[in-house]
C-alpha cells in the first residue's frame, strides 16, 4: 500500500507557477497519493516557522517552493534541513543558472511576472473579445479574431478558446449546426486563423448523453444520437477539407493540448 504524502506548495507570488510544475509532477507517476496543501504570498520568515511546524506534527512531509528573495529563500531551506522535511527549491538554481549565463544579476523580486505592461492588457482585451464571441454569438468583426474554431457541439470549443484568449489570442468559436450556413466571410477572408475541431462520434455521443442527463431534457433526440452525431462529424470534415483548414481531432486531447497545437499553426501561418 502506498503512503500518502503532505505536498506543501509554498509562493512568495499568487502559485499559479508552482502549481503548474507541480502538476506536470505529479503526472509523472501513476501511483502518488497526496494531500495538497497551498500557501501563497509567502514572504516572512514567520510565515515560513509556521508552516515548518505544521510539517513537522504530521509524517510524510515535502516542500515545494518557489521563493525569488534570497535571503527568505535560503531561511526555508536552512529550517527545512534542520528539522528533516524534505524541501526542493523550484526556481533557485535556474535563476543561478540564467544570472550566470547573462552575465547580470537577478533582481529576485515576487510576483515580477504580474506586471501591468503591454501583454497584460492584450490578454485582458483578448479575453473579453473572446467571452462575447463564444458559442456563434457575435460574427460580424470576424477580421478583428487572431483564431476561429469551428466544430459541431461537445469538441471543446469554449473551453480551448478561453485557454486561447488567456495566451493573448481573440478568438471566436463558432458551432456547426446541420442546414445552419457558416458566415460567408470565414471562406473569403484569410485574415484569421481557422481550425476545424472533430471527435470520436461514440465520444461525443457520451458526453452529450451527460449533458442531457444533466439539463434533463430527453427530447433532443438527433442531440445524441449516434448516427445523427456521425453525419455532423462527417459533414464538418467535408467543410473543413473543402476549406482547406486544418483540422484537429480532440478525442484523446486536453484543452492544453489542443491549444498547443493550435498555436503552431499560428505560427506556420504567419511565416506564409
Amino acid at each position: 500500500m502506498n503512503e500518502k504524502y503532505n505536498v506543501y506548495l509554498v509562493s512568495d507570488s499568487t502559485g499559479e507557477t508552482l502549481d503548474r510544475i507541480f502538476l506536470s509532477l505529479k503526472s509523472q507517476f501513476a501511483n502518488f497519493d497526496y494531500e495538497k496543501k497551498e500557501y501563497a504570498f509567502v514572504r516572512t520568515e514567520q510565515q515560513i516557522d509556521k508552516i515548518i511546524k505544521e510539517c513537522i506534527s504530521l509524517n510524510n512531509s515535502l516542500i515545494l517552493y518557489t521563493i525569488v528573495e534570497t535571503k527568505l529563500a535560503k531561511y526555508i531551506s536552512s529550517q527545512s534541513q534542520k528539522f528533516s522535511v524534505p524541501c526542493f527549491g523550484i526556481l533557485g538554481n535556474l535563476i543561478l543558472s540564467f544570472s550566470k549565463l547573462l552575465n547580470q544579476k537577478a533582481i529576485h523580486k515576487p510576483s515580477a511576472q504580474h506586471v501591468l505592461d503591454d501583454d497584460y492588457y492584450k490578454r485582458i482585451e483578448a479575453i473579453q473579445f473572446t467571452m462575447s464571441h463564444d458559442d456563434g454569438k457575435k460574427v460580424d468583426d470576424i477580421n478583428d479574431a487572431d483564431v476561429i474554431l469551428l466544430g459541431v457541439s461537445r469538441t471543446s470549443k469554449t473551453p480551448t478558446s478561453i485557454y486561447l484568449a488567456n495566451r493573448g489570442y481573440k478568438t471566436i468559436n463558432i458551432p456547426l449546426v446541420l442546414d445552419q450556413k457558416i458566415p460567408k466571410t470565414l471562406t473569403t477572408n484569410s485574415k484569421p486563423c481557422v481550425v476545424g475541431l472533430i471527435a470520436d462520434p461514440e465520444r461525443l455521443a457520451d458526453i452529450r448523453r451527460n449533458r442531457v442527463a444533466i439539463m434533463n431534457d430527453h427530447q433532443i433526440r438527433d442531440y445524441t444520437d449516434l448516427d445523427f452525431i456521425k453525419k455532423e462529424v462527417n459533414d464538418s470534415k467535408v467543410l473543413f477539407k473543402k476549406n482547406n483548414w486544418p483540422i484537429i481531432d480532440v478525442t484523446r486531447r486536453s484543452v492544453e493540448e489542443t491549444a498547443a497545437s493550435i498555436l503552431k499553426i499560428i505560427e506556420i501561418k504567419k511565416k506564409k
